[in-house]
């Protein structure tokens, strides 16, 4: 059990019976009557996300959630297959719980699982991942009708916007966030 007044950006609260992650958190102390905490939360399962207000020093109750750096081994068709590089055991996690996290994992790769009670919750990457583009289309100069942009396939297989000067087989940065393009990388 934690109060309000410990409140942290990404921890997981058990509100009826359900998880949610802290988004932001406010405190505020109005001029006029009580203080009180407000929160913006996601829904740990099913992603949506809604505002909460508490009043200051409410009592909530916090979920113990276990956080390992985890190899992403490979997908078999039905699972995603990773790996505790500590313990070589091996966790099978659902396409449902991985999400868009699946747009940016190549083999081999390195992710943070989160599970409660042996569940697995969610998968967490970088902010950032370095990713080949597969295919694009050569980008003519001039041609800004798109805004300077063009799509380009990586080699996840996922499809972002990308200035015109990208070529195919470069390697760029992406934003796990929202598929942004963020800059070439050098080698």
């Amino acid at each position: 059990m934690a109060t309000t007044n410990d409140l942290k950006n990404g921890m997981v609260l058990r509100i009826d019976g359900q998880l949610w992650a802290v988004i932001e958190f406010q405190h505020v102390k109005p001029g006029k009557g009580p203080a009180f905490v407000r929160t913006k939360l996601k829904n740990v399962e099913s992603a949506k996300t809604v505002d909460k207000t508490f009043n200051a020093g409410t009592k909530v109750e916090t979920a113990n959630v276990d956080k390992r750096t985890m190899q992403y081994l490979y997908n078999d068709g039905t699972s995603y297959v990773f790996m505790d590089n500590g313990t070589f055991e091996q966790l099978e996690v659902p396409p449902d719980v991985v999400g868009d996290a699946a747009n940016f994992m190549l083999e081999n790769q390195e992710a943070v699982v989160a599970t409660n009670d042996g569940r697995v919750l969610f998968i967490e990457l970088p902010a950032s991942v370095e990713l080949v583009v597969q295919y694009t289309e050569p980008g003519l100069q001039g041609d800004r009708s798109t805004g300077g942009t063009k799509p380009a396939t990586l080699e996840t297989g996922h499809q972002i916007s990308v200035p015109l000067f990208i070529t195919t087989g470069e390697k760029i940065k992406v934003d796990t966030r929202d598929s942004s393009y963020l800059g070439r990388v050098s080698s």
